[in-house]
C-alpha cells in the first residue's frame, strides 16, 4: 500500500517550472512521524507538493510515503535539524542534476549512512539510508 502526498502533481507539472526539476522521494521502513520530519525538512528547502503531511486512505499505515519536490525552487533552509526515531530508507527518482540537489540537501539534514545510484539515460535513482545527526 502506498500513500501519495502529491495528489495534484499532474496539475503542478503544468505550472511554471520544468517537469525535469521534479524529484520523487519515497520513504519506507518508517512511520508517520519520521515521514513528516523528512518531508517537512525538504519542504523547507524546496517547494514540495501542496500537501506534505503524510496521510493514508485507510486505517493502516502505508509501507511507502511519497512526495514530489521541485529541485529548482529553493525556498530556504530548515530551521532545525529533524530527529528520526529510526533509520529511514529514501529512494530519490528524477533528472540527474535534480536528484543530486535533493541528495545534497538530505546530506545537510541527516546522517546519510549508505548510498546506491542507478543511472539511466534521462533519469537516476538514488537510495539513501537516513539517520538523525
Amino acid at each position: 500500500m502506498a500513500s501519495d502526498l502529491g495528489k495534484d502533481t499532474a496539475n503542478r507539472r503544468t505550472g511554471e517550472h520544468p517537469a525535469d526539476c521534479d524529484v520523487t522521494v519515497q520513504l519506507s521502513d518508517c512511520g508517520r512521524a519520521d515521514a513528516e520530519a523528512v518531508f517537512a525538512a525538504l519542504d523547507d528547502v524546496f517547494a514540495g507538493c501542496e500537501d506534505v503531511t503524510p496521510h493514508s486512505t485507510s486505517g493502516r499505515e502505508p509501507t511507502v510515503w511519497m512526495a514530489t519536490f521541485d529541485s529548482s525552487a529553493h525556498s530556504g533552509e530548515p530551521t532545525a535539524t529533524p530527529r528520526l526515531s529510526t533509520e529511514v530508507e529514501a529512494l530519490l527518482t528524477g533528472d540527474h542534476h535534480s536528484v543530486e540537489e535533493v541528495e545534497k540537501a538530505l546530506g545537510r539534514l541527516f546522517d546519510v549512512r549508505s548510498t546506491q545510484h542507478v543511472s539511466g539515460e534521462h533519469e537516476t535513482e538514488c537510495r539513501l539510508l537516513l539517520a538523525s545527526r
